[in-house]
């Protein structure tokens, strides 16, 4: 990888030939979803016209007041409906979070020759719900199917207006928020179902689970897009969406929305390793601002089989079967062999969403693009041991650098520029000299 290579160079970072692996250097922390209040994440698996969702969320509160309501293209059997494990999203999401990473100097009185980096070996009953369908046809509204999967009671629903779909589902406890009429009414002109689920508590007492688990759907639709609309009707402030897109061809993004890679590979004070979740947020808030709180924001794009650094294992190939990636191997295991990839592409998107901003739900294409991209911070120590040489030009190179990622760092988070200088621990306890004005050199 160039960017690797060229890091190793600026570094002098030695990788000896007999131990090198993908990396050269050591992962510290990771920017992982629990980083942030309210995020949703989504898993999605698509090839041609084929779509697997997983869909986790951050309900707080008794269960039994759980209600989903989610707009699908397309008519959906039992069949088609899994409940799934959140380890599973949960090592997804721990593989492509966004990581810090550090490296040593080493000493500058001894030469080191770099040396080439080396490979890495690398049926069941119906639902009580399913009892009002007299009172559902009374509002326009048809029950087309109703399951029990797990410990979810979920319908299919159509309808004919989205005034008596309103109507019937507060009549069966189902809370939508005000304003939803239009939206409803919007997916019901494009000819959309709405497939809604509540818990089942003896299911869920009988399973013994004290947590919701993840949904899954899959079904065929031309349409690639994620509704998110309805979410924002009754949301306190904005909401985090992480998207998870698993597909043969590379990376996916946003066709209504511009879809925008973070800042990456930038070097950072040393401070910032006790502090990432602050520097990450920090970062994130900044980007959103810049995209006028527009942006889907590109934070890992890589094949699955590797990456660079890992903060996580790849997921297995039973793993990624179980997310519903349907052309995989089952005998597929993690690493499959040095440089061989289990032909998955794993894209992962951050987006800070309300209503105000993303009035429109997220529409997605896939592209062949499979160029690697990862969210990704360096520290760089500096040597601070007893040198055997005239060592000066490397201190003053260093407290340069230091001063250096003092600015990035205020341009990335906005932090006040002087209270970061006040808290590196500059070399020898030099500190940068001003530069001078561009100004007095034209005529001194």
């Amino acid at each position: 990888m160039k960017t690797l290579i060229t890091a190793a160079a600026t570094l002098l970072t030695l990788c000896l030939s007999s131990t090198a692996q993908a990396f050269c250097g050591f992962y510290v922390a990771r920017a992982d979803t629990s980083l942030f209040n309210s995020a949703s994440q989504v898993v999605l698996v698509r090839d041609g016209d084929k779509t697997v969702i997983t869909m986790a969320n951050d309900f707080q509160g008794d269960v039994e007041d759980f209600a989903v309501v989610i707009p699908v293209p397309t008519f959906i059997e039992r069949d088609q409906i899994n409940v799934a494990d959140r380890g599973l999203i949960e090592h997804l999401d721990a593989y492509t979070a966004p990581r810090l990473v550090e490296y040593h100097d080493p000493d500058p009185c001894v030469r080191y020759e770099l040396m080439s980096r080396q490979s890495a070996d690398m049926a069941l009953p119906q639902s009580k719900a399913a009892l009002g369908n007299g009172a559902a046809r009374s509002h326009g509204v048809t029950i087309e199917a109703s399951y029990t999967v797990g410990e979810y009671d979920i319908l299919i629903l159509s309808a004919e207006e989205s005034t008596g779909l309103i109507k019937w589902l507060g009549e069966n406890d189902y809370r939508i928020p005000k304003g939803a009429e239009a939206v409803v009414d919007s997916y019901l002109k494009q000819d959309m179902r709405f497939f809604v689920a509540k818990v089942n508590l003896a299911e869920q007492s009988q399973l013994g689970y004290s947590y919701l688990r993840p949904l899954q759907v899959a079904y065929e639709s031309n349409k690639f897009m994620l509704p998110i609309r309805l979410g924002t009707l009754n949301a306190q402030g904005k909401q985090e969406l992480y998207v998870y897109g698993l597909t043969r061809t590379g990376r996916i993004e946003t066709t209504n929305y511009r879809t925008v890679k973070l800042p990456s590979n930038t070097e950072v004070p040393e401070f910032v390793q006790s502090e990432f979740a602050d520097f990450y947020r920090a970062m994130f808030e900044k980007q959103t601002l810049k995209e006028n709180e527009r942006g889907v924001f590109l934070e890992y794009a890589w094949d699955m089989a590797w990456c660079d650094p890992c903060a996580a294992d790849p997921l297995s190939g039973d793993e990624l079967r179980r997310l519903g990636v349907f052309w995989v191997d089952d005998s597929a295991n993690g690493l499959t062999g040095k440089g061989q990839a289990q032909n998955v592409f794993v894209t992962r998107l951050h987006v800070r969403y309300d209503k105000q901003h993303f009035p429109q739900d997220l529409m997605f294409q896939e592209t062949g693009d499979r160029q690697n991209y990862q969210g990704r911070y360096v520290i760089r120590h500096p040597f601070r041991g007893e040198t055997s040489c005239d060592a000066s030009a490397y201190r003053a190179a260093v407290v340069k650098r230091q001063d250096m990622e003092a600015q990035t760092l205020a341009n990335l988070t906005g932090w006040d520029l002087e209270d970061i200088r006040a808290r590196i621990d500059y070399l020898d306890g030099q500190t940068p000299e001003p530069d001078e004005p561009w100004w007095k050199r034209i005529w001194n």
